[in-house]
C-alpha cells in the first residue's frame, strides 16, 4: 500500500516516521522550505533520551507521481485548504484519506472534494512539538491513532486502513461511531487549551494557587455540555479523566494551541474554540469561560495580522 503524508510536522512526521521504520512505503507531501530542512538534516525524533534519524521520501504538490492508496493529513487546520488543493492529484478513486485534525469542520471540506465515503474519520493522540532546528522533540510517550468510517458501522476501507497502521510502533484502534470519538478529543483538547490560555501557564501553574484546581473542571464542565447537546455525551469515566488531566499538581502539561500562542505563532482559535462557541450558542448552550478563551485567540489572531 502507497501511504501518503501530507505534513511531517510534529505529528504527521513522528507517525509516518514509525510507518517508514515499520517497513510501509511512506511518502511525505511538505512545501518547499520544510522539504529543504528535512533533506539537509533528515527526519530527526529526539526526546525521552532517544534518537532517530530518518532519510525520508519527499515530494512537493508538483511533484506528485500518481495516485496512493492511503492519504494521511495531518496538518494545522489554518494550512488546510491550501494542503487538500495540494494533495487532489494524489487522491484517486480507490484512495482513503485520513485526516488527524483537531475539531470537526474539517470533514465538512474534506468530505466535499472527495467525498464522505471516501474520507475517514481519525483521532490522534501524541505528545510531539518541533524544537527551532525543525525536528520533532516527543514530550511523553502516549501515541495512537483510532479511525472508523464516518458513516459508522463496519467498512472494508477502515479494516485496510487499520491494518497498514497496525504494529508500527503507536497503538491504533477503529472505533465504530469516530464523531463520538472526536468529539471526546474536542473537549479534552478544549479544556486544556482553554486553561493554558487563561492562567497563561500550564495545568501545575494554575493548580499551584488558591482555587486553580477548580478551572479546569468548569471548563471541562461546559466542553462536554456541548457535546451533550450535540449527541454525543462524554461517559462519566471519559469526563473523571478529563478532570484529572488538569487538575495534576505540578504537571507541565499545556496543548499545542497554548505553544503556538506564547511562541507568537498563529493558533487554531477558529477550528477549536470559534466552532466550538458558535455550536453551544446554536444549542443553547451557555459556556463563558471557553467565550472568554476565543476573544483571548481572536485578540492574539488580530495582533498578528496588524
Amino acid at each position: 500500500m502507497r501511504i501518503l503524508v501530507v505534513g511531517a510536522g510534529a505529528t504527521g512526521g513522528y507517525f509516518g516516521a514509525q510507518l517508514q521504520q515499520a517497513g510501509r512505503n511512506v511518502t511525505f507531501l511538505v512545501r518547499p522550505g520544510r522539504a529543504g530542512v528535512l533533506r539537509e538534516r533528515g527526519l530527526r525524533i529526539t526526546g525521552l533520551g532517544e534518537q532517530t534519524v530518518l532519510t525520508p521520501r519527499l515530494l512537493t504538490a508538483a511533484e506528485i507521481d500518481g495516485h496512493y492508496d492511503l492519504v494521511l493529513v495531518s496538518v494545522k487546520a489554518t494550512a488546510l485548504p491550501a494542503a487538500i488543493d495540494d494533495v487532489a492529484a494524489a487522491v484517486g478513486p480507490r484512495t482513503t484519506v485520513v485526516p488527524f485534525l483537531n475539531g470537526m469542520a474539517h470533514l465538512d471540506a474534506l468530505n466535499e472534494r472527495f467525498g464522505v465515503d471516501a474520507v475517514l474519520g481519525g483521532v490522534v493522540r501524541v505528545l510531539t512539538t518541533l524544537d527551532a532546528e525543525g525536528d520533532i522533540v516527543r514530550l511523553g510517550t502516549l501515541a495512537e491513532i483510532v479511525v472508523g468510517a464516518q458513516r459508522g458501522g463496519p467498512s472494508q476501507r477502515v479494516e485496510q486502513v487499520a491494518e497498514v497502521l497496525s504494529g508500527a510502533g503507536f497503538d491504533c484502534a477503529v472505533s465504530p461511531d469516530i464523531h463520538r470519538a472526536m468529539w471526546h478529543k474536542w473537549v479534552f483538547i478544549s479544556t486544556l487549551g482553554a486553561l493554558n490560555t487563561l492562567v497563561r501557564g500550564s495545568v501545575g501553574d494554575a493548580v499551584a494557587v488558591a482555587e486553580g484546581d477548580r478551572l479546569g473542571p468548569q471548563i471541562a464542565a461546559e466542553a462536554a455540555a456541548v457535546a451533550a447537546a450535540a449527541g454525543h455525551p462524554l461517559p462519566q469515566q471519559a469526563l473523571d479523566s478529563v478532570r484529572a488531566f488538569v487538575t495534576r499538581p505540578g504537571s507541565p502539561d499545556t496543548a499545542s494551541l497554548y505553544r503556538d500562542l506564547v511562541g507568537g505563532q498563529p493558533t487554531e482559535a477558529e477550528q477549536i474554540f470559534g466552532d466550538l462557541t458558535a455550536r453551544a450558542r446554536a444549542l443553547g448552550v451557555p459556556t463563558p469561560l471557553l467565550d472568554a478563551t476565543t476573544v483571548a485567540l481572536r485578540l492574539h489572531e488580530q495582533r498578528l495580522r496588524d
